[in-house]
């Protein structure tokens, strides 16, 4: 097997990124997954505003050739239902036209948008692209990394190993050390639906805050060919503790609720029930190591209250990209330097991560999510700053200044 500078594992949204712009940088790597693409990823499939501004970042075509895929929906805004029942509709952008503006965001199956990167990294020749690779542990050697298979033989070696192999990665957990934490970790199930009644006409999302399933919630995402992904999350923490069944709860809900059992009276279950887990960036982790980065759910970067990951592994896809090409410039892959490529990261997400772990902390105080949601529907400013969770708007200066925080409360 030959010896490569830079090896990607997972062909993700992460790791596809990475090994995108390493291209547009003439930098070679080897991206390895173990999957044939297309292949199923269990998500929430909703693309943010910031997918939308990462696509560009690798090529200025990319979002109009995804706004023009038959496999997704545009999506204007959220609709954000309260535990006592009121709806705070947000648009992604105020006073959206469909004829004239670009969709803020969008919903597709991760079956065809991972496929969709995929498709752009077959046509990039610095990329050596290999799928069903199973690579099933890794061996430190004296200048980088070895891949091994379950057989222990040696399948590629590198000086420097992205690893962008997901939320169960074994490499996060072994060498990086990032342990499963009940209090950082979101269980969620999954299902497709067709029939659904009354999805938004604009193709809003719907976030459900529903009074005695706090602190979880539950989603219904539209789909093209009137699907719906519709699913649930709570902290593995709180499942544990209130010994909570998902599934039957994620049932008894779409058949009782006062908002959804009309509207699911009538739906049709596509395929199984799936669940998955969700290693939250509510905490603040090493992303980096001896001749190692972690990207996306690999290096728990997911939304503590909306749960999106996407987008944050394609942040992280692109300054991996960078640090990576750095590295082989200076010969330099010792954690001290590769910690740059944490503060990179931290640096873009980390303000809008410690907003959202407070928003989810919202979820344990029904009658102040009540307040907030309230508010929000009176207050422009909450209003604007719960969309821009969701887009890529600069938060952060924002989030730095005083008097932000009064407009929050008091209202403009």
């Amino acid at each position: 097997m030959l010896h490569h500078d830079i090896c990607i594992l997972g062909a993700g949204p992460g790791g596809a990124t990475a090994a995108l712009h390493l291209a547009n940088a003439g930098q070679p790597c080897l991206l390895l997954d173990r999957a044939s693409f297309p292949r199923d990823k269990i998500c929430g499939d909703a693309l943010s505003g910031k997918v939308q501004s990462e696509l560009r970042r690798i090529d200025e075509t990319l979002p109009d050739k995804l706004a023009a895929a038959p496999f997704q929906v545009p999506s204007w805004g959220i609709d954000f239902f309260a535990p006592n029942g009121r709806k705070l509709g947000v648009p992604f952008r105020p006073r959206f036209n469909k004829e004239t503006d670009r969709a803020a965001g969008h919903v597709a199956k991760r079956l065809d948008f991972d496929n969709f990167l995929v498709e752009e990294v077959r046509r990039r020749p610095e990329i050596t692209f290999r799928e069903n690779v199973d690579v099933a542990s890794t061996e430190r050697t004296a200048d980088g990394w070895r891949l091994l298979s379950k057989d222990g033989q040696e399948l590629a070696s590198c000086r420097l190993l992205l690893v962008a192999n997901g939320a169960q990665s074994e490499f996060a957990r072994k060498v990086a050390g990032h342990a499963l934490e009940p209090d950082h970790n979101c269980a969620g199930l999954r299902a497709y639906y067709k029939n659904v009644g009354s999805l938004s006409p604009d193709n809003f999302i719907e976030l459900h805050f529903i009074q005695d399933f706090l602190p979880g919630y539950l989603w219904v995402f539209p789909l093209p060919n009137g699907e719906a992904n519709v699913g649930v999350g709570m902290l593995s923490k709180t499942v544990a503790k209130k010994k909570v069944n998902l599934r039957q709860r994620l049932d008894e809900i779409l058949q009782t609720h006062p908002a959804l059992r009309d509207r699911f009276a009538g739906a049709e279950r596509q395929g199984p029930v799936r669940g998955f887990g969700l290693p939250l960036g509510s905490k603040r982790r090493a992303l980096s190591g001896a001749n190692y980065l972690l990207l996306g759910d690999a290096g728990s970067l997911i939304d503590p209250f909306s749960g999106e990951g996407i987008s944050h592994a394609m942040v992280s896809g692109r300054h991996a990209a960078v640090w990576a090409g750095e590295a082989i410039k200076k010969a330099d892959f010792s954690p001290a330097f590769l910690k740059n490529y944490d503060n990179a990261v931290y640096n873009r997400l980390w303000q809008e991560l410690r907003l959202s772990r407070v928003m989810q902390r919202l979820l344990n105080f029904p009658s102040l999510f009540n307040f907030v949601a309230n508010r929000a529907i009176k207050n422009p400013t909450l209003a604007e700053t719960l969309s821009m969770m969701f887009l890529d708007l600069d938060l952060r200066e924002r989030l730095r200044k005083p008097g932000f925080y009064f407009r929050l409360l008091f209202g403009d």
